[in-house]
């Protein structure tokens, strides 16, 4: 997947865009997470800036500022520093919304282009694949959070707290601190001047599921790694606002392992499935019926397969642990590749979806056969194309099909810049309308509520099990 044109967020064109409710009368507080088991300590942070304003960073800032901290949001796209500063969100996260628009009302939110002075600097930027000539197809590009180092960095003063947030490779902390020492040779940093260092730095990844969001950042435990037991404790102090799970301390190049590791576990189990699914199509049994069967066995528990795996985490982490240990991650490659290869599977049955209703319907052309894809979302009831198998897929069937190709996405309002004028986007009815053969990548609670009784499912390629 290309990577994203906004620097430091999401696309370059909004996906999606909601209109907050009028809250009339309602308190931050009252529509905003449970109150943390801390609220009311004194706490040493009370201007808190976060670095980017996607998936991730916008939710952070917002339920740190549901805690009545002074909180800068910093974003390069300037739709979404002028969309949240209307109190609104450029993206869909349920119940943000309500969230940010308090927040922004109540004065303890506010979004600009460039840093402004805080006490803790929380970096939440993408971090893509390198691409380009010469490039490998899986090397961490470090760019976004070189780019978001600099920037903070003639703004840093003694005692702030830097954290980065995004997803890394090991070592991407020590990096971000050597790019702030550089830039600021004035004032002292962990890998010189440890526990006595005038700079904190700490990686604490996010652990959270989008479309739970706000109540996983509360509720989940948080991995803290400090460069130092200091840097450490000066972050547990920060999360512990608005935590409720436990702050679990380690060292920074363990936490950028933790989360690279995790996101790895998961990829491991979805690849088992996905390659289930592709035996079990080889032998003609049901996939979806035998992994119903296999996950009665008290010690078995198989997900269920799809189109491939995407999201900016689960895609792409465990490259990143393979990229460092190339000889030693042969499951976690294995993975990648079984997940990787998923989309061309679906595009292969596709192509012999349109030669049967071909064979079916001699008098037409493949230039006749329309094709609807529902669904280009990573995952259901969001709008993020973040390395998404859906949206890949939809993008090959467009170039190699000669006939129409309708692409269904009810959470997104405008396709993305690079996508426009090679798709068209299309709503559920007009799809059903028009299409011969139906592909079903994401399963959004509209498609389950709308196509189930409205599609002929013989002309249905179904890569979530939604009509079996």
């Amino acid at each position: 997947m290309a990577r994203p044109a906004n620097e430091f967020s999401k696309p370059c064109t909004p996906l999606a865009e909601l209109e907050s409710p009028a809250l009339e009368g309602a308190s931050l507080l009252a529509i905003s997470c449970p109150k943390s088991n801390t609220q009311g300590r004194s706490m040493p942070f009370q201007t808190i800036s976060v670095i980017g304003l996607g998936y991730i960073g916008l939710p952070t800032a917002a339920v740190f500022a549901s805690r009545k901290k002074q909180v800068i949001g910093v974003d390069v796209n300037q739709h979404a520093v002028d969309t949240i500063n209307r109190g609104e969100i450029h993206i869909v996260e349920p119940d943000l919304d309500m969230v940010v628009h308090a927040a922004v009302v109540e004065g303890y939110l506010r979004a600009t282009t460039k840093p402004e002075p805080a006490d803790a600097f929380l970096i939440a930027v993408p971090t893509p694949f390198l691409v380009g000539e010469g490039q490998g197809n899986h090397e961490p590009d470090l760019s976004y959070i070189e780019k978001a180092s600099k920037a903070i960095a003639p703004v840093l003063k003694k005692g702030d707290l830097v954290i980065l947030e995004s997803t890394s490779p090991v070592g991407a902390t020590e990096q971000m601190a050597a790019w702030l020492a550089e830039a600021r040779p004035d004032l002292s940093f962990p890998q010189s001047h440890g526990e006595d260092s005038d700079i904190r730095v700490a990686h604490c990844p996010e652990r959270v599921l989008p479309g739970h969001v706000l109540r996983e950042l509360v509720q989940n435990d948080r991995v803290i790694g400090g460069m130092t037991p200091k840097c450490s404790a000066a972050s547990v102090s920060l999360y512990k606002s608005f935590v409720e799970g436990e702050c679990i301390i380690t060292n920074a190049r363990t936490a950028e392992m933790c989360k690279l590791t995790e996101n790895s576990f998961r990829d491991v189990n979805i690849a088992f499935a996905n390659e289930l699914s592709m035996i079990c199509d080889k032998l003609d049994i049901n996939v979806w019926e035998l992994i119903r069967l296999a996950n009665r066995h008290p010690r078995v528990n198989i997900l269920q397969p799809g189109p491939g795996v995407g999201g900016h985490c689960i895609a792409v982490d465990p490259w990143f642990i393979v990229s460092k240990t190339p000889e030693q991650a042969r499951l976690i490659r294995t993975a990648r590749e079984v997940n990787d290869s998923k989309p061309q599977w679906v595009i292969d049955k596709v192509k012999l979806a349109v030669a049967e209703f071909l064979q079916a319907n001699p008098e037409k052309t493949a230039r006749e056969v329309t094709i609807a894809c529902f669904g280009l979302a990573f995952k259901p009831d969001i709008d993020d194309l973040r390395e998404s198998p859906a949206l890949a897929i939809t993008q090959q069937i467009a170039a190699s099909h000669p006939g129409p190709v309708l692409a269904v996405e009810p959470n997104i309002e405008e396709l993305p810049c690079k996508l426009a004028g090679k798709l068209n986007l299309s709503s559920i009815e007009t799809a059903l309308a028009e299409l011969d053969v139906a592909v079903l990548l994401v399963d959004h609670k509209e498609f389950r509520n709308h196509l189930i009784g409205n599609l002929d499912r013989h002309k249905l390629v179904d890569t979530r099990g939604v009509f079996w």
